[in-house]
């Protein structure tokens, strides 16, 4: 896809109505690699350089997700990328696997999830 204004808008409206439904604070949306390399090194730790390969990544510590819009080549990729990189956020002890791709699913599907309640 090719970031044009237009699309630029519409990823931060979806990734503001998949946070609300996911109950997390909205995060800063960085659309390029280069975009990723001119934040502090301390808000992208781990993964700056090599952004390029990947669809979306998420900085759970600094309320952050990159969206490569270069990469995607559909509406549907699209979305399954933000509400990943989003669910990532949501549920940040989760790894990958059967349970996350479900959440995937139902996030995709419309389902909204309570504010996230840390353990005393």
């Amino acid at each position: 896809m090719k970031l044009v204004p237009d699309l630029r808008l519409e990823i931060l409206e979806k990734v503001g109505i998949y946070s609300n439904r996911f109950s997390i604070a909205e995060p800063k949306v960085l659309f390029t690699p280069k975009e990723v390399l001119q934040e502090p090194k301390e808000l992208t730790e781990g993964r700056r350089t090599t952004t390029y390969k990947y669809f979306g990544i998420s900085y759970m510590q600094s309320n952050l997700i990159f969206i490569n819009v270069k990469k995607i080549l559909d509406e549907k990729t699209l979305d399954n990328t933000i509400v990943h990189e989003l669910i990532h956020m949501r549920f940040p002890y989760l790894s990958h696997g059967k349970r996350f791709n479900k959440l995937v699913r139902q996030g995709l599907r419309g389902k909204t999830f309570s504010p996230y309640q840390k353990r005393k």
